[in-house]
């Protein structure tokens, strides 16, 4: 958790990283063969909104589970069962 110190770098770089790999399996490939300045300035603005939007979500979920104290009571696993 950040707890004022602003913006937390690992979560910010795994909010990137995804975007990256949205943009780069969905837009990239439809959008090579015309690629000049005008999308390049389209794509890094998406980029720049997915990035803010995982980094949002991943912020208000996971501090919401630490700030409630949701946690799991008993470890479940669909692999491991005792009958």
């Amino acid at each position: 958790m950040t707890e004022g110190r602003g913006i937390d770098p690992l979560r910010l770089a795994e909010a990137a990283g995804g975007a990256a790999l949205v943009l780069a399996a969905v837009a990239l490939p439809v959008a090579w063969r015309t690629l000049d300045v005008s999308l390049l300035a389209v794509l890094a603005g998406m980029q720049a909104l997915l990035t803010a939007a995982v980094y949002a979500l991943h912020a208000v979920t996971f501090d919401y589970f630490r700030l409630t104290g949701h946690a799991r009571e008993t470890y479940f696993s669909y692999t491991q069962r005792k009958d």
